[in-house]
C-alpha cells in the first residue's frame, strides 16, 4: 500500500514537472516598443493657439504606453520599451536592446512633418527598411536619421554616414532581406487599420534607410502617425481619443500579424508580385522651379523653407531657385510634390537639355555682389585670374569665366567651392 501511494505521487510529480517544463519552454512573443525621440531630442513640433505646443516626443510616448498596456493584458506577449519616460536612448542602445532581447517584432512610433510651418499634407505612413531613391522618402529618412549626432555612441557607430547626403542614403543596401516580407505584412496591417478602422488617410507602405530599423535583426516598422504641421492631424494626435485609436489599430495589427506567423510556422509566405519593368530615364533633366526673386538667398535662408539641394541660376537680374535634378519621371513628380508641400504652391517642373550649348550668350559665375568694391587683398581676387567687375544698378558685380553649357559652369562652381569661394551663383548672360 505504501509502495502504491508512492507511485501515484511520483506520477503526479512527473506530470506537473512536464507541464511546467513545457509551459516555461513556450517562448512568449516579444515586442520592442520604441517611442521616437525623447529627452533633449524633442522631435518635430508646432505651436497652435488652442492646442499649445504639440511635441513629437510626448505624442509617441503616450501612444506607446497605451499600446503597451493593451499588449501586457495578454500573457502571450512580452513587451520591452526603449523608453517609458522622457529620456533620450541613443539609436544604438534602442537596436542593441531589441537584438539582445531576441525580439520577434520592433515597432517604432513617430510623428511626421513637412518643412513648412503648416501644410495640407496629412495622413499616416509606415516605413520598412530598404533603399528607395524617392526624394520624399529621403527627406523623411534624413529627418529621422539626423539624431545620430545627439549621442556619442551613435557618432562613433555612424561616423562615416552623412544624414544630409542622398548619396549616402541610396548607397546603403538593404541588410535585412529575410525580414522584408514580414515587415511588409505588419506594415500593411497597420496602414489598413488606420484607413478602414480609423477612417484616416493612409499614405501607404514605403521603404527608406532608417538607422533605427537597419540594425535590427527582426521584422521592424517605423510608423509615422500623422503630420504635426497639419492642424487636423495635430489636433487628433494630441487628443486622448486619437492616441487611443492609433494604439488600438497598431494593437489589432500586431494580433493579426502574430496569428499569421503562427499559422505559417514563423515565416510569412506571400504571393510573389510580378516584377515591374525598370523605369526608363527621360531624355532631358528636370529641375523644380521654386521661385524667381531679385534677392540672393543662401542655402540655409528661411525663404527656402528648409529645402535642401536648391540650385540657383541668375537671369536678367533675377535669381531663379531650382529644387533637385533628375531624369526619372517618378522622382521629378515626387520633387514637385515635396516643393508644393513645403509651401511653394506655384512650383513647376522645368526641362533642361543635358550638355546643351548656348547659341546666344554664355554662362558665368557670380562670385560676389557688393555695394563696395572688393579690397585688393580679397581672397577671391588674389586666388582667381581674369575676374570681371561691372557696376550694375549701384552694385559691384564680380564674375568669373565664360561657359557655353550649364554643366561646364556647374563644374567650375564646384571647383571654386573646394577652394573656399562659397555662395557663388551661376549666371546666364544674354549677349
Amino acid at each position: 500500500m505504501i509502495t502504491h501511494c508512492f507511485s501515484i505521487k511520483k506520477y503526479f510529480l512527473l506530470f506537473f514537472v512536464l507541464v511546467f517544463a513545457f509551459g516555461g519552454a513556450q517562448k512568449k512573443f516579444t515586442i520592442v516598443l520604441d517611442a521616437g525621440h525623447g529627452g533633449s531630442d524633442i522631435g518635430t513640433n508646432r505651436r497652435y493657439s488652442d492646442l499649445g505646443t504639440v511635441r513629437e516626443k510626448e505624442i509617441t510616448l503616450a501612444i506607446v504606453l497605451k499600446l503597451g498596456r493593451m499588449l501586457e493584458k495578454d500573457k502571450d506577449y512580452k513587451v520591452i520599451y526603449t523608453r517609458k519616460v522622457d529620456e533620450y536612448p541613443s539609436l544604438t542602445s534602442r537596436t542593441t536592446l531589441a537584438n539582445r532581447s531576441k525580439a520577434d517584432l520592433f515597432v517604432s512610433v513617430h510623428v511626421n512633418a513637412s518643412p513648412s510651418a503648416s501644410t495640407t499634407t496629412n495622413g499616416t505612413e509606415t516605413f520598412i527598411q530598404g533603399p528607395n531613391q524617392n526624394r520624399t522618402n529621403l527627406e523623411v529618412a534624413k529627418a529621422e536619421n539626423d539624431v545620430i549626432y545627439l549621442d556619442e555612441k551613435d557618432r562613433e557607430m555612424f561616423a562615416s554616414y552623412d544624414p544630409k547626403s542622398p548619396e549616402s542614403l541610396i548607397a546603403l543596401k538593404i541588410q535585412q532581406s529575410k525580414y522584408l516580407e514580414s515587415s511588409l505584412l505588419i506594415g500593411s496591417l497597420v496602414e489598413e487599420n488606420f484607413s478602414n478602422k480609423d477612417k484616416r488617410y493612409s499614405r501607404g507602405i514605403k521603404q527608406a534607410d532608417l538607422h533605427v530599423l537597419r540594425m535590427n535583426a527582426m521584422p521592424s516598422v517605423l510608423i509615422e502617425t500623422g503630420f504635426v504641421n497639419n492642424y487636423d492631424d495635430a489636433s487628433y494626435l494630441s487628443s486622448e481619443r486619437g492616441q487611443n485609436d492609433i494604439a488600438e489599430s497598431i494593437f489589432d495589427a500586431i494580433e493579426k500579424y502574430k496569428k499569421a506567423m503562427e499559422r505559417n510556422g514563423g515565416a510569412i509566405s506571400q504571393p510573389r508580385e510580378p516584377e515591374k519593368p525598370a523605369e526608363k530615364p527621360l531624355k532631358n533633366d528636370f529641375r523644380i522651379l521654386l521661385m524667381s526673386a531679385p534677392s540672393k538667398y543662401n542655402s540655409n535662408d528661411p525663404a527656402l523653407k528648409g529645402l535642401n539641394y536648391v540650385f540657383t541660376i541668375k537671369e536678367n537680374g533675377l535669381y531663379k531657385y531650382y529644387y533637385g535634378t533628375t531624369n526619372l519621371a517618378s522622382v521629378r513628380d515626387a520633387n514637385l510634390k515635396t516643393a508644393r508641400d513645403a509651401g511653394f504652391r506655384n512650383a513647376t517642373s522645368i526641362s533642361f537639355v543635358p550638355n546643351q550649348k548656348l547659341g546666344i550668350g554664355y554662362y558665368t559665375i557670380e562670385i560676389a555682389l557688393s555695394d563696395q568694391k572688393l579690397s585688393s587683398n580679397s581672397y577671391m581676387l588674389n586666388t582667381l585670374k581674369d575676374v570681371n567687375r561691372e557696376k550694375i544698378n549701384g552694385k559691384f558685380s564680380y564674375t568669373y569665366g565664360k561657359f557655353l553649357s550649364l554643366e561646364e559652369a556647374v563644374k567650375t562652381q564646384k571647383a571654386l567651392d573646394e577652394k573656399g569661394i562659397k555662395n557663388t551663383v551661376v549666371q546666364k548672360v544674354f549677349k
